[in-house]
């Protein structure tokens, strides 16, 4: 009853606390705020970890032509290779939910820099295979950690009105990585076969370095300070990355409330609970969780699962034996086509972006798999007309091309990006890291299994099969989107938990709460501070 009282004080100073009277401006709809700049600034920083992992995927996919003609490794050394660093990653972002809790979001990302150089570097000086599996074992740390934090963070300092927007970072920066990492197979191509692949991959110990410089102008978490008694500063962060007065009040409050803190703590340092620090969190997100938290965490885990399985890490790690099997040979060309996938797919990550606020997570995730079955079924059918031809089909050719192309376009339009907006905002604060920690967990070892078994499923029952295979998938995806998962744009982080819990009746909670809030509005106490966090 206190933490309401609090948050009804918060909302009733939008509207200069009952006493001016209203006018017919009072009933206009809320104006849409302008992008906070610090926040953006904070976000883009913090996602800029998610480089790692897309140089990696991206320098991968050519490199392993002079990897496997310069220490002659076989098909199945080619695929442990290529996936092994997804299932390393594994014992990274666990780690990573357990370490942000005791170091803070902005230390962990620091950490994450650190271990992927280490694991760049020795790999770029890798003498034998076996030395080289080991910097990809010390690489896949890192990339865990970075695929972790920088989601939660991005989330976490966002403002609501543009959290779809700046939670989108991560998934851009892992596409501008795979660019880098295609250019980089082009650029050092050139080299002697045993210097071009060590330098292909050793260059990605700069981005690491250049992070590690960058954090330093971020702030910590504001949800992490007051998880450690630190209003103070939580204070100093909310009011700098929230639209208004009004609306860092209500976050204050909202984060209060969900960390358990009373409403009568106001001081700038308090003492906080062991329960609010984390203690039991694994028991109440696995061994008993709610109604609500078990919906929340399968949401979480299927996105992850259908983002990976639907074929995305297939394309881009072996896109230059996509583009062989279809007729070109020279490697010039298939490192030219590469980066040709990775300009189409940065592009669209860019529009999609501008989108997630505007239009929706649901409508865009739920056409942006819808086209990429389309683009699935065309792939298979062409790539399966080419391996049974004689003569070379140009046309099948110019389509198995542009297949590939709207894929990755339709792909990066929405299930790229929403996956890690989505399964970032939906945990409670208590169970966020943890959770996001699951998610991650849950896509690494999908990728891993898809990028380490490609090459054996396409040659047990042919390439064109294996994007019917993927497209398959695909289709139950968009099944288990439309039913299970609930509309997220606009909602503050502590309101998610009210959506969940019912499965397929979330429809009515969001519309018993858009009316609320619409009464609020029209009674005077929704102003603009309220309509800002409902935009």
């Amino acid at each position: 009853m206190e933490m309401a009282d609090q948050k009804t004080v918060a909302k009733s100073a939008v509207s200069d606390n009952g006493l001016r009277p209203k006018s017919i401006e009072d009933f206009d709809p809320p104006a849409r705020p302008r992008r906070n700049k610090y926040a953006m600034a904070c976000a883009t920083l913090a996602s800029t970890t998610s480089i790692l992992l897309g140089y990696d995927i991206g320098v991968m996919s050519g490199a392993i032509i002079y990897i496997k003609e310069d220490l002659k490794i076989s098909d199945v050394e080619v695929e442990i290779l290529t996936g092994i660093l997804a299932v390393y990653s594994l014992l990274g972002s666990p780690m990573a939910g357990r370490t942000s809790d005791w170091i803070g979001r902005r230390y962990t990302i620091v950490l994450a820099g650190a271990i992927f150089f280490a694991g760049a570097l020795l790999m770029g000086f890798a003498p034998n295979y076996a030395f080289l599996m080991f910097g990809r074992f010390v690489a896949g740390i890192g990339v865990g950690y970075a695929l972790m934090i920088a989601p939660v963070y991005t989330a976490e300092v966002s403002p609501a009105s543009t959290r779809g927007f700046l939670n989108s970072f991560p998934e851009v920066f892992i596409n501008i990585g795979i660019l880098l990492g295609y250019i980089s197979n082009y650029a050092f191509s050139k080299l002697r076969l045993s210097l071009g692949w060590r330098m292909m991959l050793g260059v990605g110990a700069i981005p690491s370095v250049l992070l590690a410089f960058g954090v330093l102008a971020m702030p910590e978490s504001p949800r992490w300070l007051i998880m450690q008694g630190r209003l103070g500063d939580a204070k100093t962060v909310l009011a700098r990355t929230s639209d208004s007065k009004e609306e860092a009040a209500l976050r204050l409050a909202d984060i209060k409330e969900a960390a358990g803190i009373p409403e009568e703590c106001n001081d700038d340092v308090i003492k906080v609970t062991k329960r609010s620090t984390g203690e039991g969190v694994w028991r109440d997100l696995l061994l008993h969780p709610t109604p609500s938290v078990r919906h929340i965490l399968i949401c979480a885990v299927g996105i992850h699962f259908f983002q990976q399985a639907s074929g995305i890490d297939a394309v881009v790690l072996y896109s230059p034996r996509i583009f062989e099997k279809v007729g070109i040979t020279s490697s010039n060309k298939k490192l030219v086509a590469t980066i040709a996938v990775g300009v189409v797919k940065t592009m669209l990550i860019l529009v999609a972006t501008f989108l997630l606020d505007r239009i929706g997570r649901r409508p865009l995730l739920l056409s942006s798999v819808g086209g990429m079955i389309i683009s699935l079924g065309s792939l298979g059918v062409c790539l399966t007309i080419i391996n049974h031809s004689q003569t070379k089909l140009m046309w099948a050719v110019v389509m198995c091309i542009a297949s590939v192309l709207s894929y990755v376009a339709f792909f990066s339009i929405g299930m790229g990006p929403i996956t890690w907006v989505y399964s970032s905002e939906i945990f409670p604060l208590r169970l966020r890291a943890q959770g996001c920690a699951i998610g991650v967990a849950m896509n690494r070892v999908t990728s891993g299994v898809s990028a380490m078994s490609f090459i054996s499923l396409y040659d047990a029952i042919s390439i064109g099969g294996a994007f019917f295979l993927f497209m398959a998938v695909a289709c139950a995806a968009w099944l288990f989107f439309y039913i299970l998962m609930p509309e997220t744009q606009g909602r503050t982080l502590e309101e998610m938990g009210q959506f969940f819990g019912n499965y397929t009746k979330w429809r009515s909670v969001a519309r018993e709460i858009d009316i609320q809030r619409n009464k609020e509005v029209v009674n005077g106490n929704g102003g603009n501070g309220e309509g800002q966090l409902g935009k």
